[in-house]
């Protein structure tokens, strides 16, 4: 993957499919200490010992539709690529919890990418799934919380094509201020 995002949008996507209720997405951007943070956690139906043991293995996967599991993998030669680090923390029916940490202005860090537009086919696709994004750079802080855009939208769906891209346009603009 040649961008951050999209390793993101894989792993919300397993998210998803644990059976998630609540998907939160945190990013952190510190110059200070030179690193770039991503956080998933869920709520979905978490991975046993053995399952959570193998996830590194690229060869290791629950899906039916192909034998091998790229994402986590991937994402972690990207953390390790910039002298960083990935860790998974899951336990059986409580949720997943993955950390990437990568080094901020590392020659061999992947960029960020569309984060606006992966957040907003997120929350359009899974209209009922709450996602909670925030992302902090330097201190200052945004956060959208699905649960309080549809009290706003009050009654009408967050997954139209208007409420899609007004939430595209107000989150680039937020991200834009950081």
């Amino acid at each position: 993957m040649i961008e951050l995002s999209l390793h993101l949008l894989d792993i919300a996507q397993n998210s998803i499919v644990a059976g998630a209720k609540t998907i939160g997405i945190t990013i952190v951007e510190d110059t200070e200490t030179d690193t770039l943070s991503i956080e998933i956690t869920d709520d979905g139906k978490g991975m046993p010992p053995e399952v959570l043991a193998g996830v590194m293995d690229p060869y290791t996967t629950s899906r039916t539709t192909r034998k091998v599991g790229l994402g986590l993998p991937l994402l972690n030669d990207a953390c390790k690529s910039t002298g960083g680090k990935l860790s998974i923390d899951s336990e059986l029916g409580k949720g997943t919890e993955v950390l990437a940490t990568l080094g901020l202005t590392h020659i061999d860090r992947q960029p960020l990418g569309d984060m606006a537009g992966v957040i907003v086919m997120l929350i359009t696709a899974n209209p009922l799934i709450r996602f909670i994004y925030t992302h902090t750079k330097n201190g200052n802080e945004y956060k959208l919380d699905t649960l309080e855009v549809n009290e706003v939208l009050d009654g009408m769906p967050i997954n139209t094509p208007q409420v899609g891209k007004m939430l595209k346009e107000m989150i680039s603009s937020n991200l834009e201020e950081l």
